[in-house]
Parts: structure tokens; sequence; C-alpha cells
């Protein structure tokens, strides 16, 4: 768990300290850098989606993975603790949303975290979550600079999403060992960004948090379409 707790460590503290310089920058220039932060998000994402070895397994991933968090209520759940929290926590609240799922796409999902826990379970070595820590304190300066107290929670989540990878290493080792499922993993992760970007930018609100179930059925689908695959071959 060392890299998981460093890495914790490192968006907790960068997101306070950009916390603490959000509220020293005019409005309009913060409109500007969400603007700005929405273009590389959504360039993020794009390089993120291009690493499906099939794009019909991301289309039928986020479909389904839209309407079961439609169905689990998880964007309006979401909304529900961005108005307790507007009463318990510091800074602008209103870009809370947009904060807490835009740093939690962006910390946890991708190639790196799931490999960098195996690592730290299995080798007991941090190289890989250390080299993340220091990606994700940079961001979350700025993150949290833009979107306020979102950030900070994300730590939260990151110790106990990361930390739940490092105790289930052994259990996910065939995933990691997989890229094809990774892949997937990974371009689901990418479209989730891309409509988190183009929320951003101010074009529409797509609602992503209701597409996060994507992230558990992309490995699955994949998955089923290799079977498939195999069982036609043969």
């Amino acid at each position: 768990m060392r890299g998981t707790l460093l890495n914790t460590a490192t968006v907790a503290v960068g997101g306070a300290i950009g916390l603490a310089a959000g509220q020293l920058i005019p409005p309009s220039y913060q409109q500007v850098a969400l603007a700005g932060l929405g273009l590389v998000t959504v360039g993020i994402g794009i390089r993120m989606f291009l690493r499906t070895r099939n794009v019909l397994v991301i289309a039928i991933s986020v479909a389904l993975g839209g309407v079961l968090g439609l169905a689990l209520g998880i964007h309006a759940g979401i909304d529900s603790f961005a108005t307790w929290a507007r009463g318990h926590l510091p800074g602008d609240m209103s870009r809370f949303n947009e904060g807490l799922i835009t740093s939690f796409v962006l910390f946890c999902i991708g190639p790196m975290t799931l490999l960098g826990c195996m690592q730290d379970a299995l080798e007991k070595k941090i190289d890989l979550l250390a080299l993340k820590s220091t990606m994700d304190g940079i961001s979350a300066v700025f993150l949290a600079a833009a979107f306020g107290s979102g950030v900070l929670v994300t730590a939260v989540l990151l110790l106990v999403f990361q930390g739940a990878l490092t105790l289930l290493a052994r259990k996910l080792k065939p995933l990691a060992d997989r890229a094809e499922l990774l892949d997937e993993l990974t371009a689901s992760g990418g479209a989730i960004l891309i409509g988190i970007g183009i929320g951003l930018i101010g074009l529409k609100d797509l609602h992503t948090a209701n597409y996060l179930p994507t992230l558990v059925l992309a490995p699955c689908v994949a998955a089923l379409f290799v079977m498939l695959e195999r069982r036609f071959a043969a």
C-alpha cells in the first residue's frame, strides 16, 4: 500500500495548493482556463480512446454503461452529495461534479494504475506509482484551481480504489496480463474523458457520471468478443 498512500498524499497536497490558488484567480480568468482544460481533456481522452482494438466493444460498453448508470442514478447521487458538500467543504462548489469525475477518471483509470498496484502488491516496488504520483500531484494543482473541492474528495476515492486494487492484486493479475482487455478499459475511460471535455468547453453537459459503469463493462465485453472470435475461428 506504500505506493497508494504516496499517490493519495500527492493528490491531496496538490489539490490543497490548487484550491488556495483558485481563490486568488478572477472568475473571467478561471473560465478561460476551464475551457483550455476542456480542450486538453478532450485530447487526453482521444489518446486513451485510440487504444481500443475494437470500436464495437466500446460502443456497446458505453451505451449499456450509460443506461445502467442512469438506472442506478449515479449522476443524481453525485448531485445530492454535492449539495451536502456545499455546507461542509471549502471553496467554490459550482464545478464540484466535474472536478470529482474528471479527476477520478484521470487519476484512477489507465494501465499505469492497475500495473502500479500489481507491482506494489506482488513485487513490493512502487516505481510506477511513484511516477504516477508525481504526475497526479501536478495535475491536481490545476484541476483544483479550476474545479474546487471535488478534487480533494477524489484523493479519498483514489485511496479506496487503488487500495482495493492492491489488496486484490493476485485475483486481478489475469486482467493486467491481458493487453486486449486492459486496452479496452483504457479506451472506455478515454470516451468518458471526451464527454467531460465537451462539457468543460461548454458545448453540452452529457452527465458523464452515468457512464462510469462502462469502466466495468468494457473488459467484460472485450473478453466476450475474444471468446466468440476464438470459437468461430475454431
